[in-house]
């Protein structure tokens, strides 16, 4: 049975997300403050954290930074902040989503269910190798030579495969540091990756084109 953690101060919203997620079958544990997220999500290794921003002891964009030095779980992070730094701050500290409240309750279960379902279900690709710490990217051991900018737009869609990105997310995801990026720009690094790819071997798009939405990326 899947386990979601909520840090959430408000007890009244930790309590009303329980109940939604109790009922589409999720087990939950619930922290009202910061101190102790880290130890939690070490010691019961859930599933996906519902994480606050701002908390009591210690903030939600600190545990977020510090749960991704020891972890990979997804993480969706719960603002009242509505500016787009606050946003860009959060998914820059490690963070999978960002809900701004008020929300609603089973349109997050649903995201959380279709976290759960891209993160599990994501086949490790032997054609597909990308080394984050090297940033160095392999087409059946065939290294891809992409530009730095061409390697942030890359990771961001290979980190959510089948994930469709409009070209605004793009911008704001892949380029939070660069405001002059424009859709034109974002077009023209999906063609040099392709070309690249293609130099590298590759026989069909490992990024697709989804009409009227943005760009995805398909494992080999």
């Amino acid at each position: 049975m899947e386990h979601i953690l909520i840090v959430e101060d408000e007890i009244e919203i930790a309590n009303h997300l329980a109940r939604f997620f109790h009922a589409s079958g999720f087990t939950t544990t619930h922290l009202k403050d910061g101190l102790d997220v880290i130890s939690t999500v070490k010691q019961t290794a859930p599933s996906l954290v519902i994480l606050d921003v701002m908390l009591p002891g210690k903030d939600g964009f600190t545990c977020c930074k510090e749960i991704r030095t020891f972890s990979e779980v997804p993480i969706i992070m719960l603002t009242a902040k509505v500016s787009e730094v606050d946003r860009l701050v959060g998914l820059g500290a490690g963070a999978d989503d960002y809900v701004c409240k008020p929300f609603s309750a089973p349109e997050l279960v649903m995201r959380v269910k279709a976290i759960l379902k891209r993160t599990k279900s994501q086949p490790l690709s032997k054609t597909l190798v990308v080394d984050k710490d090297k940033q160095l990217v392999l087409y059946k051991n065939v290294k891809v030579n992409l530009t730095a900018l061409e390697y942030a737009l890359f990771l961001l869609l290979f980190n959510s495969p089948e994930r469709i990105y409009s070209r605004e997310q793009i911008i704001d995801l892949a380029y939070p540091d660069l405001r002059d990026i424009t859709d034109r720009a974002i077009d023209s690094h999906i063609k040099n990756i392709r070309k690249r790819f293609k130099q590298a071997g590759a026989e069909v798009k490992v990024i697709e084109s989804v009409y009227g939405a943005g760009y995805k990326l398909v494992l080999p």
